[in-house]
């Protein structure tokens, strides 16, 4: 949708609604940190096949730096 400049929103997402015979342009507001968390904790946790792989170090082997 094109919109004359005088009527631009800002940032470049909107959401489109419709209110009997009108059409709404809203700009979808950016969430904060908050938000962000709060939507993570209502996902479902990581299962096993998520997990990091076992790294084995090799022994550590002394080093004359003196």
């Amino acid at each position: 949708v094109r919109i004359p400049v005088e009527f631009e929103l800002p940032g470049d997402k909107v959401l489109i609604s419709r209110e009997g015979d009108r059409l709404v342009i809203e700009p979808v507001r950016k969430s904060g940190l908050t938000a962000l968390l709060a939507q993570w904790a209502k996902e479902p946790p990581l299962g096993p096949e998520d997990d990091f792989p076992e790294i084995t170090d090799r022994p550590v082997e002394s080093e004359d730096i003196f």
